[in-house]
């Protein structure tokens, strides 16, 4: 039986993850393209991130290839789309994963400085759009595509630190934009606004900082209303299979809650 993206090419920007005890979205959305029959580019700023995410495909017998990325320098994202295209002939879906807040900085407003405001939001948004930018001529060439960027609930809620709030609101309408715009090429726009989630970039940045982790683990579990327990990487991967296959071929420019409950549960 064909998988749900059985011989479409993707690119994952941000497919390896932060180390720790869970799986991280990038990798699991890697992962299951990779089970469902898409080809899959592994694009990460660190190589052994994405090796190891290209390792746990190719143990399952899926196609995958590992892929250096620095989102801050447009050649560099140029040059991911270009070797996605050269590697395997096409581009049709796009899975934009890139973003941060703590660790690389992120603060209230009042005790951000400049050039961490300008970080925040390079990594967060504007490497996003370059992704965009560049894969969108390809799409074009092509006859259509699928891309999805990756925001956050934190853009619909109370948020202590300004950059990532801002930077995901800015996601949404970045995606809003693109589809409104590209939908003329067949190509689909969406997002998706991943709420508490288990998963490494969430959790491990908070340990760092000091909080035990059963602490961190238990204070986001008693926030969700779906079962008093927070969503894993496996949720956000679902979603995007949905959205990058051809059974959501009449969806774009949605933003898409995967949250456990939580923007109609308070």
């Amino acid at each position: 039986m064909a998988g749900r993206v059985d011989g479409k090419v993707a690119l994952v920007v941000g497919g390896g993850q932060t180390p720790g005890a869970t799986i991280g979205n990038g990798r699991a959305t890697s992962i299951l393209l990779a089970r469902e029959g898409a080809k899959v580019v592994v694009a990460d700023l660190d190589l052994e991130r994405a090796e190891d995410t290209v390792q746990a495909v190719r143990a399952e017998g899926g196609d995958a290839t590992p892929l250096v990325v620095d989102v801050l320098q447009e050649d560099s994202v140029k040059a991911a789309i270009d070797a996605t295209v050269s590697t395997y002939g096409r581009l049709d879906l796009l899975h934009n994963n890139v973003g941060a807040s703590l660790s690389i900085g992120d603060k209230p407003a009042t005790e951000l400085d400049v050039e961490g405001w300008d970080r925040v939001i390079n990594i967060n948004l504007r490497g996003m759009w370059l992704a965009c930018k560049w894969a969108i001529p390809q799409m074009q060439q092509q006859g259509g595509g699928s891309i999805i960027n990756i925001s956050s609930m934190a853009a619909m809620h109370v948020y202590p630190r300004v950059g990532y709030k801002v930077t995901k609101m800015g996601v949404i309408g970045l995606t809003e934009q693109l589809a409104g715009v590209h939908a003329k090429d067949l190509i689909r726009v969406n997002t998706i606004l991943p709420g508490l989630m288990n998963t490494p970039m969430a959790i491990e940045a908070r340990v760092e900082a000091g909080q035990p982790r059963d602490e961190v683990l238990a204070e986001r579990n008693a926030r969700i209303p779906l079962g008093g327990q927070m969503g894993s990487a496996w949720d956000v991967a679902y979603a995007a299979l949905f959205l990058h296959s051809d059974e959501a071929r009449f969806i774009t420019g949605v933003s898409l809650r995967v949250d456990g409950g939580m923007q109609v549960g308070h």
